[in-house]
């Protein structure tokens, strides 16, 4: 009988460390999916921040393209007004060439 009680007492030493060895696994295999669901988590919350940071350099750059529509308007209206400025004192400098020429003490109107 002896024999048979260490034979069973065996089995249980067996069983028991086949128990912990699956508890072992179980936990291992558990510790594994907590850390691929967190590295999930932290790709989404990535792909998240890129995509507004993107969302953000797209508005920036239309913004960097208005202001420099903008500016070469502004520097196409200061052509135009420097172009009529030299008109307005071309006109005026004839004006008073012509007027100085054909001044005799009397004043004379050129248009």
């Amino acid at each position: 009988m002896d024999l048979v009680y260490q034979a069973a007492d065996l089995f249980r030493s067996i069983e028991d460390r086949a128990r912990a060895g699956e508890a072992r696994a179980e936990a291992a295999e558990q510790a594994q999916l907590e850390i691929i669901a967190a590295t999930e988590r932290k790709l989404r919350d990535a792909s998240r921040a890129l995509e507004e940071a993107r969302r953000r350099i797209e508005s920036q750059q239309e913004q960097l393209d208005a202001v420099e529509f903008r500016a070469q308007a502004a520097e196409a209206e200061a052509r135009e007004a420097r172009q009529s400025l030299a008109l307005i004192e071309d006109a005026i400098r004839r004006r008073l060439l012509l007027t100085s020429r054909h001044d005799d003490g009397r004043s004379t109107a050129v248009a």
